[in-house]
């Protein structure tokens, strides 16, 4: 028997009951302001010639507005369609800080387990502010442990180098030339190897490889059918976005190099493997706000991954982005003030690809985006216009 199945034989249900449908069935008007969402959306791309992307809008867990513009693979001339499968980097957090809060629930951890508990290894990285095994879950979770932000911090960006270390033993080598860069706990510094660290806890305690924990226990029983991790399943492949980057070369013009449609993320996937169609990452966000249409077993499914307390508690600010901030960090979940209005999500950038992913709890919106190009020529106007994009995105859900 699937793990699905188990899941729903324990609940005394005879059939998979999916989340929400992701694509709305009938017509709905889109959000307020979303003409301005999609104008921003725009000028980001032309700004970073961008090669294609998507945008939605998501009502109690139903696509009720989608934008697609430009290309999944340009020089194919194949367009951006839903089916399109693009690549969501960091958003991937949100998969392994909910893991760790199903086993927290269960028992199996604490937050304030300290990190050594589960990863010895960590004792070998250099702390002057005190002992490694004074280092919880929880500032792992909030991004407030000091650890450092890349993965791979020697990367000299020549042809030779992976793009990511791919085994955890290269990851443990680097430890005792690494320390923490500020008291943990104090503030927030976001940290890719953090995460790293969190998804040994959950294969240590389950036995379970990490993907295997994520598809068993997150994607099976929401039934996010699409998604998946490092190459492209073959039935999937004519999907599968390429990714690209704007250069500049030594002459100072700039153009758009195609970076293909694969890339091994190595030993980075517990913080930003995430490949999937739009269309799972609102399902992933009925999920997070709750959309059940207030069909009761599609609400026993929801609580049994999660229950919605648990979820409530992670999207608490445990530590401002900056001082004077109207963001900052949860459990793994970003949180923002926009407007008096308090919006949850995430954002990604890895390998060419820019997404995010916020919501509002209270009402159940959510706006949904990802593009296929990155922007090395400029990176100031870059990250304008992505933050203006974004801006007016989430402007849709006050």
């Amino acid at each position: 028997m699937s793990p699905a199945c188990r899941l729903l034989a324990a609940l005394g249900l005879s059939s998979i009951a999916f989340p929400v449908a992701a694509q709305s069935r009938r017509s709905e008007p889109p959000p307020v302001r979303w003409a301005a969402a999609v104008s921003a959306f725009d000028s980001f791309m032309a700004v970073d010639s961008i090669a294609g992307g998507s945008l939605v809008a998501v009502r109690q867990g139903r696509i009720v507005a989608r934008h697609q513009a430009g290309f999944q693979d340009r020089s194919a001339h194949m367009p951006v369609s839903e089916r399109t499968i693009f690549h969501w980097g960091s958003i991937t957090k949100t998969l392994t800080a909910v893991a760790i809060m199903q086993l927290r629930d269960r028992g199996l951890l604490s937050l304030d387990d300290p990190i050594t508990r589960w990863v010895p290894e960590l004792r070998q990285v250099h702390n002057p502010f005190g002992s490694m095994d004074d280092i919880t879950l929880r500032m792992l979770l909030s991004h407030s442990a000091g650890f450092q932000n890349p993965t791979w911090p020697y990367r000299k960006y020549v042809d030779w180098e992976p793009f990511e270390p791919t085994r955890w033993e290269q990851l443990v080598a680097m430890m005792p030339y690494q320390e923490i860069r500020f008291p943990p706990g104090s503030r927030y510094s976001y940290s890719n190897p953090a995460y790293i660290y969190l998804a040994r806890v959950i294969e240590t305690i389950t036995g379970d490889p990490w993907q295997s924990y994520i598809y068993k226990n997150l994607w099976a029983p929401l039934g996010i059918h699409d998604s998946y991790f490092n190459a492209t399943p073959w039935h999937l492949i004519e999907n599968r976005s390429n990714n690209y980057t704007l250069i500049r070369d030594s002459s100072g013009a700039e153009r758009v190099v195609d970076n293909g449609r694969e890339f091994n993320p190595g030993i980075t996937i517990p913080n930003g493997g995430w490949n999937a169609p739009v269309g799972d990452l609102a399902l992933w966000m009925a999920f997070l706000t709750g959309a059940t249409g207030g069909d009761t077993t599609r609400t026993r499914l929801y609580d049994t991954v999660l229950g919605r307390e648990t979820l409530t508690e992670m999207w608490q600010t445990l530590v401002p982005l900056a001082a004077d901030s109207a963001e900052g960090m949860g459990l793994g979940f970003f949180t923002m003030s926009a407007g008096g209005t308090m919006l949850i999500g995430h954002t990604g950038e890895q390998a060419g690809f820019r997404s995010w992913i916020y919501f509002n709890p209270a009402t159940r919106d959510g706006v949904i985006a990802c593009v296929n190009t990155t922007d090395d020529a400029r990176p100031e106007d870059s990250a304008q216009a992505f933050r203006a994009a974004l801006a007016a995105a989430t402007a849709t859900l006050r």
